[in-house]
């Protein structure tokens, strides 16, 4: 009876062992299924963003021209930076690019999608309407902005001449330049704020809307009190992607504008393709892009927690 007991009491103390041992393996298999589906994109991120990343961060501290002997230079580049006046101007240019477009096309988005989430006849053809820019590429989009845009024989001038109205120096004025460049960027981006507002309106429960109604709320005070907050995720990821997209702003301003006249149009990806590619001081032009991927990651970081705090708060 004695041995007898005692097998049951070590059968009965190493059942929880085995059944530990089993769930850890069960974790393992899967924790190597998860990351067999992630390592070809790891693999690919790793090969496309974050080699070439450490590579610009490596040229940025040397003076090269992309042949020869590359000389170490430390920080000469971003001491340069510092007392370069087109690097401002186009810091500037970036920073009044971002914050004129950026609200309109956040806010064009939202009114869009609040219209065409509701029932209006034909509202699939508009939707299509709007979002076709989004599948034309940065350098076609360009072009047809340079047809428009363009100050000799382009279709706005020539409506202001055939109506006696004297033609707006697209081409040649700084601040026409700049504004024909935030046009066209609303245009290329307001689709896709309203496809994401669309989707984040769809998650919102009809029965909050009835009962607003049946409280007295006005049309008004329901988009105030419900629709607004409650797209609120939607509004805080369009913040964020549509700011980087137009601190990346590159091939719609050089097909358009070139960053002219002079550089009133430059912004830093123009500004660093200039420096890296066509007067080939890959250094400088490096030191540029990394400084643009400082202030990008600075302001997701800053969004993200002030975000983060107010969801908390709440």
């Amino acid at each position: 009876m004695t041995t007898a007991s005692a097998s049951a009491r070590q059968g009965a103390s190493t059942a929880p062992g085995r059944a530990g041992a089993a769930r850890r393996l069960a974790r393992l298999k899967e924790s190597l299924v998860g990351y067999g589906f992630l390592g070809p994109n790891l693999v690919l991120t790793a090969i496309f963003l974050f080699i070439p990343i450490a590579w610009a961060v490596g040229i940025s501290f040397q003076e090269t021209k992309g042949f020869g002997d590359p000389e170490w230079v430390g920080l000469a580049n971003y001491a340069r930076l510092v007392a370069d006046p087109v690097f401002w101007q186009s810091l500037g240019n970036t920073v009044v690019l971002t914050a004129v477009t950026v609200p309109i096309e956040m806010l064009g988005g939202l009114a869009l999608a609040v219209l065409l989430n509701s029932v209006l006849p034909g509202r699939g053809i508009f939707r299509t309407i709007l979002v076709l820019p989004m599948v034309i590429s940065g350098v076609a989009s360009g072009m047809i902005a340079v047809i428009i845009f363009y100050q000799s024989n382009g279709i706005i001038n020539k409506t202001l001449s055939a109506l006696g109205l004297s033609p707006i120096n697209w081409s040649s004025g700084g601040v026409e330049a700049m504004i024909s460049v935030m046009i066209v960027t609303i245009w290329l981006r307001l689709g896709f704020n309203m496809i994401i507002y669309i989707a984040g309106l769809q998650n919102i429960s009809p029965e909050l809307y009835e009962a607003a109604r049946l409280d007295g709320a006005t049309k008004f005070q329901q988009f105030r009190s419900i629709t607004v907050p409650l797209v609120g995720p939607s509004t805080f990821f369009l913040l964020i992607m549509n700011v980087i997209a137009t601190f990346q702003a590159f091939d719609l301003i050089f097909v358009l504008t070139g960053g002219g006249p002079g550089y009133s149009t430059s912004v830093l990806g123009t500004y660093a393709y200039r420096n890296g590619f066509q007067i080939r001081e890959q250094g400088y032009g490096a030191a540029i892009g990394i400084v643009l991927l400082i202030l990008t990651l600075i302001f997701t970081y800053v969004q993200w927690k002030t975000s983060r705090t107010r969801d908390l708060v709440e």
